[in-house]
């Protein structure tokens, strides 16, 4: 079972912290590269706060490098136009390379070959996997093509929600997967300070937008955990995981045993258990 130990609490916060972190994750990450001779970093921009921050904090780690930072905002018919507009000035502010690309015809092509969809959660849900999954192929191929890897963009109060598709939305490299999402807030809000004047307007815009997977599932994430934001998320989190028993049966908290499977995939039979017979 994934259990956060006392390192996630309390929640990272201040000036001087933020400065360190952003340093932290950049310096890592300019490691991994050094290390992997990529030649490209490929991101996903959905026009959420989460891919912004990563936008952010790799361009000059990219630059550093002299590699691009691929950026590809791809909308499939139930995206609004306020995410897909927040996306294209994130990928136009941050990326060294950005498209803006639309499958929803190829998502209604893809979606005939699949079998008794309704008005029901479940095709809801079926259909936003497939969604995610579809991103994902334009986003590994890019990275083939340009010998680079696709970033992932979850946090850890998504992670511990299983809020994320397998096979879908994740990558190969996860950057701020184990920060809370008050402290993905925090942080882009820090780095506001350093940009340009495009990339702080493109950035502030989700900070402020109402958080939503954009897979038509829901009107927002919120609604799906059973919470009113994410600040209450965290906090939750936090009293479950240092003893308050009684939000055992809060949807957040059902959510995160229900989703275990997912933070340990695939599934294996272990060797010792092979050759022990």
């Amino acid at each position: 079972m994934t259990i956060p130990t006392s390192q996630y609490f309390p929640f990272l916060s201040g000036e001087e912290t933020m400065e360190k972190l952003a340093r932290r994750i950049r310096v890592t990450m300019s490691d991994y590269l050094q290390t992997s001779k990529l030649q490209s970093l490929v991101l996903g921009i959905s026009g959420g706060i989460d891919s912004a921050l990563c936008a952010a904090l790799l361009k000059p780690v990219c630059e550093k490098f002299n590699i691009p930072l691929i950026g590809r905002s791809i909308t499939i018919e139930t995206n609004k136009e306020d995410e897909i507009a927040r996306s294209i000035a994130v990928g136009k502010a941050f990326c060294h390379d950005f498209q803006h690309l639309d499958l929803t015809e190829t998502f209604f092509a893809n979606k005939k070959l699949l079998v008794d969809f309704d008005d029901s959660q479940l095709s809801k849900l079926r259909q936003g996997n497939m969604k995610a999954r579809m991103r994902m192929m334009v986003l590994y191929d890019l990275a083939q093509l340009h010998r680079g890897m696709v970033v992932s963009t979850d946090n850890y109060s998504e992670f511990l929600t299983g809020f994320w598709t397998l096979h879908g939305d994740v990558g190969d490299f996860a950057p701020v997967q184990h920060l809370w999402k008050t402290e993905i807030y925090a942080l882009s809000n820090f780095l506001l300070k350093e940009e340009t004047e495009e990339q702080r307007a493109a950035l502030q815009s989700c900070i402020d937008a109402t958080p939503v997977d954009g897979l038509g599932i829901s009107k927002c994430d919120c609604e799906q955990l059973g919470v009113p934001n994410y600040f209450e998320a965290d906090k939750i989190f936090e009293a479950y995981f240092q003893g308050d028993s009684s939000l055992r049966d809060h949807t957040l908290i059902k959510r995160y045993y229900a989703s275990e499977y997912k933070r340990h995939n695939p599934g294996c039979i272990l060797r010792e258990d092979l050759v022990n017979l």
